[in-house]
C-alpha cells in the first residue's frame, strides 16, 4: 500500500473529457491449480471478461474517462472439465482521493465456491430480467456493488439504486442451483452482503462511507486534523452497527479494505485524540489488533 502521506501531495494533470463506460477493470486468470495454466480457453476467457466488464454500459449515467472506477477481478480456477469450471473470484475496487495521487480501497471481496459454465467464445450478455449464466450474473452483481459503493463515497446514500439492482440479480439468480444466491448460502455470501447493505439495520453504514471519504479523505489535503476527526466520527458510526450485529460480514468486508489505510492515517501527521478510536477499533475489529498497535497515542 502506498504511504498515506501521498494524500498531502497535490496533483495536476491535463485530462481530456471523453465518453466512457463505468469501469476501468483489470482481469487476471490464475489457472495454476488446474495443471494447465496455458490452456487457450483461459486466455480467451480473460479477453472476453475484460471486454464485458469495460464495454458494457451498466448505468444510464455518462462517465468521463477520469471518472471510471479502477477495479481488479482475479479469477482463480481450481478445476475444470469440458465447459464446467470451479474456483474463486477475488474483487477489489478503489476510488481516487481529492487533492492527491492516492487511491483508497473501497471493496475487497473474496467470492468463494464460485462455479460456472463457459464455452470458448460464447457471448457474454447481461439481462437483468433473466438468469442465463452464473458467470455473467456473478460479475454483474459485483459490478453494481462496486458502482454502488463508489457512489456512496461521493454522495450520501448515492449507491442505493445500484445495490437495489444487485438485489434484483440476487432474486433472479436464486432460482438457480448455484451457491451464494440464497439466504441458506451461509453468512459470507452474495445474498448476505447485499441483504445487509440495503437493510435499515445497517443504515449507518451509508453515512459512515460518505463521512469517511468525503469529509475525511477528501479533506485531508486541506485540513488533515479535521479530516482525521471526521474519519474517527465515521468509524464511530460503525460501532452502532456492531452493537446490534456483532462480527457482521458487512463490517468485516469494510476492514478487509480499510485496515492498512486506517493504521497509516493515524500513524503520522497531525495528532488527534485516538483513545476512543482505539477502543472502538479493538471492539469492532479485534482480529486486526496488530494493525491498530501502529496507531500513535
Amino acid at each position: 500500500m502506498r504511504k498515506f502521506y501521498f494524500l498531502f501531495l497535490f496533483f495536476s494533470a491535463s485530462i481530456v473529457s471523453l465518453p466512457a463506460q463505468e469501469l476501468n477493470a483489470t482481469v487476471t486468470i490464475d489457472a495454476e491449480q488446474t495443471g494447465q495454466p496455458n490452456y487457450q480457453v483461459f486466455r480467451t476467457l480473460k479477453d472476453q471478461l475484460t471486454d464485458f466488464l469495460n464495454n458494457t454500459q451498466w448505468t444510464a449515467r455518462e462517465y468521463k474517462t477520469q471518472e471510471r472506477i479502477d477495479c481488479n477481478f482475479t479469477l482463480i480456477i481450481q478445476s475444470f472439465e469440458s465447459t464446467s469450471f470451479t474456483g474463486q473470484l477475488q474483487i477489489q475496487s478503489s476510488r481516487p482521493v481529492y487533492g492527491s495521487t492516492y487511491d483508497s480501497s473501497i471493496y475487497n471481496y473474496n467470492d468463494r465456491d464460485f462455479s460456472f459454465e463457459y464455452s470458448e467464445f460464447q457471448p457474454l450478455v447481461f439481462n437483468i430480467n433473466s438468469f442465463d449464466s452464473n458467470l455473467v450474473s456473478v460479475l454483474a452483481y459485483h459490478v453494481y456493488t462496486i458502482i454502488g459503493l463508489d457512489a456512496s463515497t461521493f454522495s450520501l446514500g448515492g449507491g442505493m439504486e445500484y445495490f437495489t439492482i444487485a438485489k434484483q440479480i440476487v432474486n433472479t439468480a436464486a432460482s438457480s442451483n448455484y451457491t451464494g444466491w440464497k439466504a441458506t448460502s451461509g453468512p459470507q455470501s452474495r445474498f448476505r452482503y447485499n441483504d445487509a447493505i440495503i437493510s435499515n439495520v445497517y443504515s449507518e453504514y451509508q453515512d459512515a462511507l460518505y463521512t469517511y471519504h468525503r469529509h475525511g479523505l477528501d479533506r485531508m489535503y486541506q485540513n488533515p486534523k479535521e479530516a482525521k476527526s471526521n474519519i474517527i466520527q465515521a468509524i464511530s458510526k460503525l460501532k452502532s452497527i456492531n452493537d446490534r450485529r456483532p462480527n457482521s460480514y458487512l463490517l468485516r468486508t469494510f476492514f478487509d479494505a480499510k485496515t492498512d489505510e486506517i493504521a497509516d492515517i493515524f500513524s503520522g501527521g497531525p495528532t488527534v485524540e485516538v483513545n476512543t478510536l482505539l477502543d472502538t477499533l479493538n471492539r469492532i475489529a479485534p482480529t486486526r489488533s496488530s494493525s491498530w498497535r501502529n496507531i500513535k497515542l
